[in-house]
């Protein structure tokens, strides 16, 4: 086996959004369960919780409180997080690691009705199904062409995290495949990497033998003769189960948490933001039903609307050559004075302040 290169000095630069609109970048899109892998990887290297969230704007209280509905996390809020896990590891293949330690456990009922499955055909197809119920940045694709091929459909694409998620999904889904089976599979599997060959690159023969770089995708090959592979502990009554709450989720995330519906709302307002009784409105319900329902999910309107306007501002801050005065007027402020005031509330400081410390432009 290929010793694993010691860890690495890394800079990160400021990566600039082009891939996607900012709405993307922040509407709810990831469950909390995997930002939490990063936190408890970083707890067993010695890392403190306050070590591990400076500067990612995240409380690790609302990180990790169990909330029903599940609250999810934007694309920006887990970059944000990778990369303060990459600075502070110096580590760049920090993705391979955490992918390999994801127990099926962290998929919750995706993960039950895997395990429980009849076969490795039954598991791509429930992943095709569900994946949603866990992320919404990127899904395996399935092709037959002589081999058995998962590749990455990558909806946002981000410099500085992007190395980290392609080791994390691969890593995670060879993991989850080697659970179902008990085979080992990362000695077969013909990875194709989606980045130049690293200096780092022994870290990733290390756990794929068969690693490959420079491709336009991500791509793992595997023997097509694993998708008739017995599962370990096919469960049918169990499977059955699980797949009746896995339908459940998916129903209810449709229509989504009326928290949720109203965070994609005001995402997409551009600044002309509705009052309450608008948003009620366009929810087709009262004032105070509205104000009911963000109270039992632990949210208020004005809590929400303020969460909105900050991170977009921060956005446009870090990833966009706007000026404050545009930036202000984009969050539907006509006084830039007042939004620097309110921006200074959020986090302490003024926006220039703030674009400055983040080396943005």
């Amino acid at each position: 086996m290929t010793a694993v290169p010691p860890p690495v000095t890394r800079v990160t630069p400021v990566t600039h959004a082009t891939h996607a609109t900012p709405e993307a970048w922040l509407r709810p899109s990831l469950h909390p369960v995997y930002a939490r892998l990063i936190c408890a990887e970083l707890l067993r290297r010695g890392f403190t919780q306050a070590e591990i969230l400076q500067g990612t704007r995240l409380h690790w209280a609302e990180l990790h409180a169990h909330r029903t509905p599940v609250e999810f996390l934007s694309f920006e809020q887990v970059r944000r997080l990778i990369v303060r896990a990459l600075d502070l590891t110096a580590c760049p293949w920090l993705g391979l690691t955490v992918g390999d330690g994801t127990q099926l456990s962290a998929h919750g009922s995706l993960g039950y009705a895997a395990m429980a499955a009849a076969d490795v055909a039954q598991v791509l197809g429930l992943m095709q199904r569900f994946t949603t119920l866990r992320e919404s940045v990127a899904y395996f694709d399935v092709e037959l062409d002589g081999a058995l091929a998962l590749v990455l459909r990558e909806e946002i694409r981000c410099d500085d995290t992007h190395e980290y998620l392609m080791g994390h999904f691969a890593a995670g889904l060879l993991r989850l495949l080697e659970t179902v089976t008990g085979q080992d599979l990362r000695s077969c599997a013909r990875v194709q990497w989606p980045f130049a060959a690293p200096a780092w690159a022994d870290a990733y023969l290390a756990h794929c033998p068969q690693s490959t770089f420079g491709a336009e995708r991500l791509r793992i090959e595997l023997p097509v003769a694993l998708l008739g592979c017995p599962s370990l502990a096919p469960d049918p009554d169990a499977h059955r189960l699980a797949v009746r709450d896995c339908e459940r989720q998916l129903t209810e995330a449709q229509g989504g948490s009326v928290g949720a519906r109203v965070r994609r709302r005001l995402l997409a307002a551009s600044g002309a933001y509705p009052t309450l009784a608008e948003m009620a409105a366009l929810e087709h319900i009262g004032e105070r039903t509205l104000m009911r329902h963000l109270r039992d999910e632990g949210l208020s309107y004005q809590g929400l609307l303020d969460r909105v306007r900050e991170e977009l501002a921060c956005w446009l801050l870090v990833h966009t050559g706007l000026s404050v005065e545009a930036v202000a007027e984009r969050l539907g402020y006509q006084d830039t004075s007042n939004f620097s005031r309110t921006f200074r509330r959020w986090l302490g400081v003024t926006p220039r302040a703030f674009r400055e410390s983040a080396g943005a432009p």
